[in-house]
């Protein structure tokens, strides 16, 4: 486990694990496998931001994701973009298409508005040490006025 002196451990289960972090970020795990919520601003997003730091050692696998247009519907940029990095190459493991972000609307990895990489590719493991980021293709965003991310990942050892 990541930091273990921050996790608190469930005893009857004992592999359950919940951890709150600073700001919106919330992080619970269940054996190998993390779910974690993220709130970015529209400014945050069209900048690009950070969503998950490197870990020393470790890497990153999607196994899910979702995103939420909070604020208004997405309007003006082409795709909203979960990236990672993959053979040394930055990697869009989910493009949320602007059409399908309206607001309150889950939008899905692998859905119709949600493209995921061919052949199942944005589910393999990232390479060790790099981050998971959020950003876009084409104009930034307009109207929203934040972005929620849900992303469920294994962590696992180099």
């Amino acid at each position: 486990m990541v930091a273990k002196s921050n996790w608190a451990t469930d005893s009857a289960r004992n592999k359950v694990a919940t951890h709150k972090g600073t700001g919106q970020r919330l992080v619970t795990a269940v054996g190998n496998v993390h779910v974690e919520r993220f709130r970015k601003t529209i400014a945050e997003v069209n900048a690009g931001v950070t969503l998950m730091s490197a870990i020393a050692g470790f890497k990153y696998r999607l196994v899910d994701a979702f995103a939420i247009a909070v604020g208004g519907a997405v309007a003006t940029v082409t795709t909203i973009d979960i990236l990672g990095t993959q053979s040394t190459s930055s990697v869009k493991l989910v493009a949320f298409a602007q059409a399908g972000m309206t607001q309150s609307t889950l939008v899905r990895a692998g859905s119709a508005s949600g493209a995921i990489l061919t052949d199942g590719a944005s589910f393999v493991a990232c390479d060790v040490n790099t981050a998971i980021t959020a950003n876009i293709t084409g104009s930034s965003i307009a109207t929203a006025t934040h972005i929620d991310f849900v992303i469920t990942y294994a962590l696992d050892e180099a």
